[in-house]
């Protein structure tokens, strides 16, 4: 595993900040919505497969709007005093289908109380989310946990939402570690059950803009507990890219003379990018949401990338091959995290310059779920209260590359570059980032006289792009 870029990461991230500091939305007028990957410390971390046969039945019941109400109701328990009427705006205006107009969850019970531990908690989890000190004796917060709180850690790493999913199907694990991409999947298809705020006390001091959100909420009620979040930002080798762009137009130009060297993220959530593109470049398609996409904008959006492959060197899910095709010269221009743009940087091998281009962008946001039949139930609230404590959180966020939920973790000794460069409290910038939805047949843009290209249409159709 790659544990030292991370290491290399938190000894030069003071320097990356003068980097981060162009990150910032150039003007960018969009209205936004949200989304999740991570930035995996193992290397790998795919939004999910390339191949259709993961998710047609819980990608296609997320359409029907009978299926029952959550146990949870509308009361998601206990309400953030993190935020000011900026956060809370940012987080309505990033979510143009409110958990009022979603089609209703299966009734799945929430839990209304945490007894005593069960000395058990099973986690399926992105690399470098649950770390016991064997990658690195520094990082650990995995034996902290089990010696306040009797419960044990057996945890499995998942390398795609996809295998998440699977995974949790087993009834085997307590929790994940979901990306905005599953995390529907698993509520509609009765994997996950309603979380009850009111017992998970850290989450009072989350960041508003990341509460009841698309990804992690259904009419009003948390299915699970903000973790972390990003951007996926355009990046490009300054040497060469001499005018650094502010256009994601820069990776679709067919006459770009960086054909062979420019790079997309390897996941079928990767139309969005182009859906987004088309949303502010050709209005007359009507897209109002990335993640929400009849026939002809579906059809558009893979026609873009289609046109787009003779452009792409390779796409990219291990970030840390990401810093070495920079490094190396392969690829100059293309999608980013701002942990790679940083990681560059501190090696100094090339310079880079990355920003939320004009069209705004799509980002990740992960969320700590519960699983319908856990085993081990009050252990893993246990767990959804440690994982999001202050001194935690900000521990996580840095081994992992990526900002904190909690909005504590910034108080923390050696938080204020990290959280600078990753933006953790801005939510003017997180108001710019359409964070990963999973798409479904009912459109998550509110429309009601069409469907849309759900998650198994947009896995089919990455298939025939990537060839």
């Amino acid at each position: 595993m790659r544990r030292s870029v991370n290491q290399r990461f938190v000894a030069g991230i003071a320097a990356a900040v003068g980097l981060s500091l162009v990150l910032t939305a150039c003007g960018s007028s969009t209205t936004s919505s949200p989304a999740s990957p991570g930035t995996s410390t193992a290397g790998t971390r795919t939004a999910g497969s390339s191949s259709a046969d993961s998710s047609s039945a819980d990608s296609s019941s997320i359409s029907s709007s009978s299926a029952g109400s959550s146990t949870g109701g509308s009361s998601s328990g206990g309400s953030s005093s993190a935020g000011s009427s900026a956060g809370e705006s940012a987080s309505a205006a990033s979510n143009p289908v409110t958990a009022s107009t979603a089609p209703a969850a299966p009734s799945v019970p929430m839990a209304t109380s945490v007894g005593a531990g069960e000395g058990e908690v099973d986690i399926v989890a992105w690399a470098g989310y649950v770390e016991d000190g064997t990658n690195d004796p520094k990082q650990d917060w995995v034996h902290p946990f089990e010696d306040k709180t009797g419960c044990k850690v057996k945890s499995k790493v998942a390398g795609t939402s996809d295998e998440m999913l699977q995974l949790m199907k087993t009834g085997d694990y307590d929790l994940v570690s979901a990306s905005g991409d599953s995390s529907l999947r698993m509520v509609y298809g009765s994997v996950v059950q309603p979380v009850n705020t009111d017992l998970v006390p850290n989450y009072k001091t989350i960041y508003p803009f990341l509460e009841k959100q698309r990804w992690n909420s259904v009419n009003d009620q948390m299915y699970g507990i903000p973790h972390g979040w990003g951007a996926n930002l355009l990046m490009s080798n300054s040497a060469v890219v001499k005018t650094p762009p502010t256009s994601w137009g820069a990776v679709f130009d067919p006459n770009s003379p960086y054909q062979g060297k420019v790079t997309g993220y390897d996941s079928p959530i990767y139309i969005a990018d182009a859906a987004l593109y088309l949303m502010k470049t050709k209005p007359e398609l009507g897209i109002k949401n990335p993640y929400a996409l009849d026939d002809k904008q579906f059809a558009a959006a893979v026609a873009l990338l289609t046109a787009q492959r003779p452009l792409i060197g390779e796409y990219w899910s291990d970030y840390t091959k990401l810093v070495q095709a920079f490094e190396s010269g392969d690829l100059v221009l293309g999608t980013s995290w701002q942990v790679i743009a940083n990681l560059i940087t501190t090696d100094a091998k090339v310079k880079v310059t990355a920003t939320v281009p004009t069209e705004g962008s799509t980002g990740w946001s992960d969320t700590w779920m519960v699983a319908a039949k856990a085993k081990h139930q009050n252990c893993a609230y246990r767990w959804l209260d440690w994982i999001v404590s202050p001194a935690v959180n900000a521990q996580v966020a840095t081994w992992f590359g990526e900002a904190p939920a909690q909005s504590l973790a910034c108080a923390q000794p050696d938080m204020t570059e990290q959280c600078k460069s990753f933006h953790a409290a801005d939510a003017a910038y997180a108001k710019g980032i359409w964070f990963w939805t999973t798409p479904t047949k009912t459109c998550v843009d509110g429309r009601t006289d069409t469907t849309c290209a759900d998650y198994t249409a947009w896995t089919q159709a990455w298939t025939t792009i990537k060839g």
